[in-house]
């Protein structure tokens, strides 16, 4: 792709025979490609390696999923992806336990902070509780809401 000379205010690259510019669905071959080539720019640019993830999940008596956490570890800093728990277990501590885990295997690994962020109409006052300090907000979201992004700075690990 080649850009023209500017010549107004809304200039656009223009494509060439060589290019061409696709709209469309999911595309999870794109999505694994830029993936692997923003983790190896990142991992160059930070020194921090590749990030790698981490899981945490319960289960019920039946083996059923009754929740989980999904997160990643990159050098120092663990980011919360999703946190979810069955509607029939909430308000049992799951929760509170998944992010406990979380937070010690994230520490363990070597990091000092965690990261998340929940809309307006999930969780924010949950992470607050669990010692997690505002940062920001992005407007924006469907009805009205908000996206809240949270910080914590962990206490070494014991042992």
């Amino acid at each position: 792709m080649t850009a023209q000379q500017p010549t107004g205010p809304a200039q656009q690259p223009t494509a060439t025979a060589a290019a061409s510019l696709e709209v469309g669905a999911k595309d999870a071959a794109l999505e694994q490609r830029l993936d692997d080539e923003l983790t190896a720019f990142n991992a160059e640019a930070t020194g921090a390696g590749t990030p790698q993830p981490l899981s945490v999940r319960v289960t019920d008596e039946a083996g059923d999923l009754a929740g989980g956490l999904t997160a990643w570890v990159w050098g120092s800093c663990c980011a919360v992806d999703m946190l979810w728990v069955r509607e029939d277990q909430r308000h049992a501590g799951w929760g509170s336990e998944l992010l406990r885990a979380a937070e010690e295997e994230s520490a363990r690994r070597g990091c000092t902070e965690v990261i998340v962020s929940s809309f307006t109409f999930q969780a924010p006052d949950f992470y607050r509780g669990h010692g997690y300090r505002e940062t920001g907000r992005t407007e924006g979201i469907p009805g009205g809401h908000q996206d809240v992004h949270f910080h914590k700075v962990l206490k070494a690990p014991i042992g």
